[in-house]
């Protein structure tokens, strides 16, 4: 590819359906942005606990071709992530609404061979194989999954008692009626 060349810059669709089969071997370059609800992605439907209205993730990507020393530039993809999925609170068992914002750079490679090639010690980017039916719908949905916490919980202060456990049926606070075993003691002592 002559460095001179000016590549045409193609503009992805928002509707999911489109990001299905994306041709990141043809030379020119991408760009694009939209919204994802949480149904357009069904495995992450499946992490979510509650579906509240907004809940999904704005995209949006870029790529370009960059210089690479001894060999072909190489096509590099800008992927943002921001939005919002309800998780269950494992401190409190009520649903936790989890904001997501996050920046990915891959490079795009022409084999699997090439891919496992790539040294694992480069931690800004990671490589992945270019096709001519390149599903970006679920590279997307695998970065959510991805950026998932572990753990989901509240912020430290703001989690809910879960009444069922530790309250009683009007939801108030079950006074703990047990006696101290240590007052046998004591009173042991006095005799």
């Amino acid at each position: 590819m002559n460095r001179n060349q000016v590549l045409p810059q193609v503009q992805l669709s928002a509707d999911p359906s489109s990001l299905k089969r994306v041709d990141f071997c043809a030379p020119q370059s991408y760009k694009g942005a939209g919204f994802l609800s949480i149904s357009d992605i069904p495995r992450v439907a499946e992490e979510v606990s509650t579906v509240v209205s907004g809940d999904g993730f704005n995209w949006d990507l870029e790529t370009h071709f960059e210089d690479s020393p001894g060999s072909d530039p190489r096509q590099i993809l800008e992927l943002g992530l921001k939005g919002r999925l309800h998780l269950v609170c494992q401190r409190c068992l009520q649903d936790c609404a989890v904001d997501l914002d996050e920046k990915r750079r891959f490079i795009l490679v022409t084999s699997e061979l090439e891919a496992d090639d790539y040294p694992l010690e480069d931690e800004e980017q990671e490589p992945l194989v270019a096709s001519q039916q390149f599903n970006l719908l679920e590279t997307i949905e695998d970065e959510v999954l991805l950026s998932i916490p572990l753990i989901p919980k509240h912020p430290e202060g703001f989690c809910e008692p879960h009444a069922s456990v530790f309250g009683g049926e009007d939801g108030g606070e079950v006074e703990d009626k047990r006696e101290n075993p240590f007052n046998i003691l004591k009173n042991m002592k006095k005799n």
